[in-house]
């Protein structure tokens, strides 16, 4: 009888129960692909359920597969389901910062959604809105909203508001390893180095105790401590400890981290610190950090959302610079062709493309270019305006240089300032520009309120000047006020003179005030002005003289004789165990040296080389028939060689 076919029983599927409870499985078992899977298998049964489409949006951006998420929001735009708080952080993912604070505008502000608009507003730059949302949070208690705090505080530049803050709310700075880590920071900016160094110590002997308490892996803990390292480094590096700075940064790159902020950061540092030294080595090393697809230096996209724009600025910089070193003038060209995009609102990209400019002896062109911006960004133009004097200074273009430190109202009044436009005035020729300029910052400083007057600078030497163009009238006047205000010698002396080529009478009532000199109420001015100046001596007085001084010479000369200077011994040389003596004959060349031994000759060096029957010159000129034994002799006397030792122990024994 055949066998009878096996019944396969068909299991039934699973309910939509049994697939949550195995989709909360796998997602505390953070097993997030097969989450994706198993939410994959519940939307076929019910394509609309809200849970399970939320769980598998939450699974991809915990898997880090932003763009998968992304797009499953997108595709459920029709659902009636609220996933505008995932699309905002799929996109804050993304670097689309406008796009993500967008989403969150309207919705309930509930301590998610103002963490994350925070971190949006941070990474735009707003700290100031930044720092007014976690000043909300803390009062809130939400956890860590104080580290974010005072990082905003930093970056904004309030670092000086830090400690006054934590104080308001009664936060310590070692209650985390991370609040610690931002308040050294805030230490750094206001020039405290010696507490940041002490802090961060703190920080990272905290930051080891907790994680390891938490049961992090020993690599886990180290990346997690990456940026207490680089900070550390950086403190030496300020401080003046380049050595044990460097030291720090090249241990720590080689390491290999995988935090690549931190990387970035100790690349960028040690860079700056070797400065125009071992440019290739600090080319190879931003190599490291940029998209390896690109054929231009571009930052990988990690690295492009992580760090700020400062760091971002930094790094670039410091390539265009590390590129002008080592001569590649069409790669620095093409990198700052691209960075006016990547930095809109900031004037260093103008600054590199002058600096290339210069450097194609294009400096009229950089002048212009700067210009421009100056023009653009007039709250920013401080260091645009000194990049241009100076070039233009460089290149013997005067006025263009003093125009420059003219439009700098920060400091086109300060003495060195006013004295550089004055100078570069008149090598343009412009007398009466440079009269104008310190006209112009004395009344300036006349009409100010400020304690540290610099009028005692200015008006002497703007006195001067005039004095010395032919403008005595004016000079005259300002040294009568110099000597009402300020009672000064000098300006007395000056106006006396001055007047005594304009105003006789004037000056010598002024004369009167001078304290006479001591020592010269009893010579006669009247007739010291008769005699015609001093007369050589003459007979005894003038021998009597001559004979004095050659007795001081002699004394003089004895004086040096009997000086004694302590003998100079070479280095490490102890004259109390001075060792065995030098070798006599030390001086002599080696083959006239007793001890000499010449070198035995090799006699195989006389072998024959080539065909059968092959003879070499020196054979040839042995076998040369001499003229003479006489001439033999003749021939040995001419070149004495120098006897061995062994050879006159021989004699000597015979």
């Amino acid at each position: 009888m055949a066998p009878k076919p096996k019944t396969q029983t068909s299991q039934p599927p699973p309910t939509i129960e049994d697939l949550f409870a195995s989709l909360n499985r796998h997602i505390n078992q953070s097993e997030y692909e097969q989450a994706v899977k198993v939410a994959d298998k519940v939307l076929s049964i019910a394509p609309a359920d809200e849970d399970a489409i939320r769980c598998k949006v939450v699974a991809l951006i915990k898997d880090d597969k932003i763009d998968d998420a992304l797009s499953v929001i997108q595709s459920f735009h029709k659902v009636p389901i609220d996933l505008g708080y995932q699309k905002a952080y799929c996109l804050y993912r993304q670097n689309n910062l406008d796009e993500a604070l967008a989403c969150l505008r309207g919705r309930e502000r509930d301590p998610d959604t103002l963490l994350l608009e925070a971190q949006i507003l941070y990474r735009l730059g707003k700290t100031d809105d930044c720092v007014d949302v976690y000043q909300k949070l803390i009062k809130s208690q939400v956890e860590s909203a104080e580290v974010n705090f005072v990082a905003g505080l930093v970056s904004g530049g309030k670092a000086s508001q830090v400690q006054r803050a934590l104080e308001s709310f009664r936060i310590k700075p070692t209650s985390s390893f991370e609040l610690a880590f931002n308040t050294a920071c805030s230490l750094i900016e206001k020039n405290n180095y010696a507490d940041a160094e002490q802090l961060l110590l703190a920080a990272r002997r905290i930051g080891q105790e907790t994680l390891t308490d938490d049961g992090f892996a020993d690599e886990d803990i180290e990346n997690e401590l990456a940026p207490i390292s680089v900070q550390l480094a950086y403190v030496q590096q300020l401080i003046g400890k380049n050595q044990e700075s460097t030291s720090s940064y090249v241990d720590f790159i080689k390491r290999n981290l995988d935090d690549e902020p931190s990387l970035a950061v100790a690349v960028n540092n040690l860079i700056a610190l070797k400065g125009s030294k071992d440019v290739s080595d600090g080319l190879r090393k931003l190599d490291r950090l940029k998209e390896k697809d690109s054929q231009i230096f571009q930052l990988s996209q990690a690295l492009d959302a992580k760090l700020s724009q400062k760091h971002k600025e930094a790094i670039y910089t410091n390539r265009v610079l590390l590129l002008l070193h080592a001569n590649k003038i069409d790669q620095a060209r093409e990198l700052c062709a691209a960075l006016p995009g990547l930095f809109p609102e900031s004037v260093t990209p103008t600054l590199l493309q002058s600096a290339v400019l210069v450097r194609e002896n294009k400096a009229a062109k950089a002048e212009e270019l700067l210009g421009q911006c100056a023009e653009k960004f007039p709250e920013k133009s401080k260091s645009v305006l000194l990049a241009r004097a100076q070039i233009a200074a460089s290149a013997s273009h005067p006025h263009v240089a003093a125009e420059s430190l003219s439009k700098i109202t920060d400091i086109q009044h300060q003495p060195a300032t006013v004295a550089t436009i004055v100078v570069l005035k008149e090598r343009a020729g412009d007398n009466d520009g440079a009269a104008a300029v310190l006209d112009s910052a004395i009344k300036w400083w006349s009409n100010s309120m400020i304690e540290n007057n610099k009028l005692s600078i200015l008006m002497p030497e703007a006195a001067s000047f005039k004095l010395r163009h032919g403008q005595e009238e004016e000079a005259s006047r300002l040294y009568e006020e110099i000597v009402k205000t300020h009672r000064s010698t000098d300006a007395l002396v000056g106006l006396v003179t001055t007047l005594a080529r304009v105003n006789v009478e004037k000056a010598e009532t002024y004369a009167k005030q001078l304290k006479p000199l001591p020592g010269l109420k009893a010579v006669d001015v009247d007739n010291l002005e008769k005699t015609s100046g001093a007369k050589p001596m003459e007979g005894a007085a003038a021998a009597a003289a001559d004979s004095s001084m050659q007795e001081d010479v002699k004394n003089k000369e004895k004086a040096k004789r009997k000086r004694k200077r302590k003998p100079k011994y070479p280095k490490g040389f102890d004259p109390a165990n001075p060792g065995p003596p030098p070798d006599p004959e030390r001086w002599l060349p080696r083959r006239e040296r007793s001890s000499y031994r010449p070198k035995r000759k090799d006699k195989r060096a006389a072998q024959i080389r080539g065909s059968q029957g092959a003879v070499t010159k020196q054979d040839k000129q042995e076998a040369a028939p001499s003229t003479s034994k006489s001439n033999q002799a003749t021939t040995k006397s001419d070149h004495p060689k120098p006897s061995s030792s062994k050879a006159s122990k021989k004699k000597s024994r015979r």
